[in-house]
């Protein structure tokens, strides 16, 4: 049951990761009735401005996370990033702690090599070549036997941070230098990839609730250094490549189990579609749902993980999403150009409210619906070039 019962109680949700998603899975879940908690390791953090309360501990720290678990003693527990303490969750989930979708997902998908290994190596789904290195000389050896160019990625990363592409061998002492910079954790360990020459890469978000599983219509987007800069909903494919694309998230989501929205990200090629990532959790490339479907990724992800039933996806309009990058530098800032923005017809702007600027940091989203993608692709890329990041006392809105 959700909301308050005679004894006062509510369902309690920790969300572990306090960005942009998570600002707004707190604000779904506040919609019916659910208490929350939001933990990051830096105050201020965009859900912590939503959530009832929040902490600030170092996530890859077990004892920090465990004290916060054991003193909030949450009916749920939500990760939204990948840097977490994993064994702890395992831990508390074997303690009868209950991890969304499970801490096994969490775990595998927070670890590259073994969701790859998982993928293509036990359920067979078609993947990149691929080989991993934990040393310089290792890494010299996997490109050179994945062959250039290549894609290099530290293990452990989020929004494309540390990825290179490795164009010719004379790139790999850089590539590894930047995997070790911008990879999390302590591992060193990164993975070679074959560079696929793909048509399209997608996002098949896929939600497994006590009804079955559900896919959304397909995501396109578009990635700049591994992150992403601009999404779009629906992304043109034929009914054969659709139907693939979702047999390939429907293998992996039933190996990770449990509730909730998964975020498949999918090559499409003209030899077929190839398996790249799995996040268990809503997806930056899903901000677009926003505008475009009735209930967006976070309602359907809070919904799924509260046990209520998730039986169809309706798409309301085509859309699309830019992401608002920082060029600078700032512990006070503001946008500039948000009343200019607003005059392309369809367009909103979401600010996340970090509380400090840095370079390539994202900022804010702008959505558009329109009748058709290109125009909502143009018109969002048209409003979000009118903002711009400033210092605060530039800045004059």
């Amino acid at each position: 049951m959700i909301g308050v019962s005679e004894q006062g109680k509510t369902v309690k949700m920790v969300l572990l990761g306090s960005g942009e998603l998570g600002k707004e899975i707190v604000m779904e879940a506040q919609r019916l009735g659910v208490e929350t908690v939001a933990v990051d390791r830096y105050p201020g953090a965009p859900a912590m401005q939503a959530a009832q309360r929040c902490h600030v501990i170092d996530m890859l720290d077990g004892e920090q996370l465990r004290d916060v678990i054991e003193n909030e003693q949450p009916d749920i527990i939500v990760p939204e990033i990948e840097a977490i303490a994993t064994d702890t969750l395992m831990e508390l989930e074997q303690e009868g702690f209950r991890v969304v979708p499970t801490a096994y997902a969490v775990r595998m998908t927070m670890d590259r090599e073994g969701i790859r290994r998982l993928a293509s190596e036990q359920l067979k789904l078609p993947t990149a070549g691929y080989a991993f290195a934990e040393s310089l000389e290792e890494l010299k050896q996997a490109v050179h036997t994945i062959g250039t160019p290549c894609v290099i990625k530290p293990l452990m990363s989020s929004s494309g941070k540390g990825q290179t592409v490795c164009r010719t061998e004379s790139d790999i002492v850089a590539s590894w230098q930047e995997a070790m910079k911008s990879g999390r954790g302590k591992n060193i360990r990164v993975i070679v990839e074959e560079f696929i020459s793909f048509d399209s890469e997608i996002t098949l978000l896929t939600v497994r609730s006590s009804t079955g599983t559900v896919f959304c219509p397909p995501i396109g987007h578009k990635q700049q250094g591994g992150d992403y800069i601009q999404s779009w909903q629906p992304h043109a494919m034929h009914e054969t490549q659709i139907r693939e694309a979702e047999n390939i998230a429907q293998k992996i989501t039933d190996e990770l189990g449990g509730y909730g929205v998964f975020g498949v990200e999918l090559f499409i090629t003209k030899d077929g579609v190839y398996f790249s990532e799995v996040s268990p959790r809503p997806h930056d490339t899903g901000m677009v749902t926003l505008a475009t479907q009735d209930l967006s990724e976070f309602a359907l992800h809070v919904r799924a993980i509260l046990g209520l039933p998730v039986d169809d996806v309706r798409l309301i309009s085509p859309g699309a999403s830019q992401a608002v990058k920082s060029t600078i530098e700032s512990k006070s800032y503001g946008l500039e150009g948000v009343e200019q923005a607003l005059q392309i017809p369809g367009t909103q702007v979401s600010v996340f409210g970090k509380p400090s600027a840095t370079v390539g940091r994202r900022l804010a989203v702008v959505l558009n619906k329109a009748e058709n993608v290109q125009i909502a692709r143009r018109q969002a890329e048209d409003a979000a070039a009118k903002l711009q990041v400033k210092r605060l006392d530039s800045v004059g809105i």
